[in-house]
């Protein structure tokens, strides 16, 4: 069999799946989307704001907004600058003529939260964490909302984990729970693809490797503001593997709420503008299923979460 082959027509077919959901972008009308995106135009890098089936560009307009998110969150730039230059619209791209990025590239940590959902729990048999259960990602891990995920053939248990994940926005130490959304920016929809394999049985049971093999943390293309979403806990949440559905659920099931997460995280570590929380997976990811399903080179996942999208991954060889 001619993996390479097979590389290459899952990569094409991801990318017309992507641009197609590209192109029926949420609307504007009624109002200003404050929905930030990362974007290559051609060789040019730059920062801007999705609306329609257009990319309104900010770095390209006004020079003191860098061209990437994390280095906008650390800049204290204000939304009604933004605000300011969407309404204005000097630069407008066309959605079908950008490569959509990962909304957040090289942030200071990608932090994720297990066992944070009531069916995740429950498939398991496992009681609810009275506490938050952390681990962590290398932020090398992350990649594009169309971008393929490598089989590593060090693995044979490669797994599924939709999630909602939390962008920070500026700097957060010792937060009370009543005061954390000051500090969250917005939420985009991640991945945390998991070697299962290496999870329970290899590396003397710590996570991080079966965790942060390369390409394991797809991150969507928007990253949605504070304002557009006012409760993270009423949002749809779905993973689909070539089609067939998988995960179907909402973050109403949260164990441990976003609020919580940020609070008690910033009373143990500082939390840096750009900062990416996971904040676990539903029920329906392959290990727990009877029998269990794994991710295998050719298949196609499709991760959506209600208010802020949804993008789509190829599975490739890592050769």
């Amino acid at each position: 069999m001619n993996f390479n082959r097979i590389s290459r027509s899952v990569l094409k077919n991801a990318s017309a799946v992507y641009k197609r959901f590209a192109a029926r972008s949420f609307s504007c009308a009624g109002g200003l989307a404050m929905r930030f995106v990362q974007y290559k135009d051609g060789n040019d890098r730059g920062l801007g704001i999705q609306c329609d089936e257009q990319v309104i560009s900010l770095s390209g307009v006004d020079k003191t907004i860098p061209i990437d998110m994390v280095s906008f969150l650390q800049g204290n730039h204000s939304i009604e600058q933004v605000k300011n230059i969407v309404e204005e619209k000097k630069i407008v791209l066309q959605s079908n003529q950008v490569k959509f990025l990962p909304c957040i590239t090289k942030p200071d940590k990608v932090i994720c939260v297990g066992l944070n959902y009531k069916g995740h729990c429950d498939e398991q048999n496992r009681p609810y964490p009275v506490e938050p259960f952390f681990f962590s990602k290398f932020p090398s891990t992350i990649i594009g909302p169309n971008e393929a995920v490598k089989h590593s053939s060090k693995s044979k248990a490669l797994d599924w984990e939709v999630e909602l994940a939390v962008v920070i926005g500026k700097k957060c130490r010792d937060v009370n729970v009543e005061d954390a959304y000051e500090y969250v920016f917005g939420y985009t929809v991640a991945q945390d693809i998991s070697a299962r394999d290496w999870q329970k049985t290899r590396n003397n049971g710590q996570w991080l490797i079966a965790k942060s093999m390369d390409t394991f943390c797809p991150l969507g293309s928007v990253l949605v503001h504070k304002s557009e979403i006012p409760d993270p806990h009423q949002l749809q949440i779905k993973c689909s593997i070539n089609g067939n559905l998988k995960q179907n659920g909402s973050t109403n099931e949260l164990i441990h709420r976003v609020d919580k997460l940020v609070s008690f995280l910033s009373n143990l570590i500082t939390l840096l503008p750009g900062d990416v929380i996971l904040t676990g997976t539903p029920s329906g990811v392959g290990v727990f299923r009877d029998p269990k399903e794994f991710l295998k080179v050719g298949d196609l996942i499709e991760s959506e979460i209600s208010s802020i999208g949804k993008m789509t991954n190829p599975v490739v060889a890592d050769y």
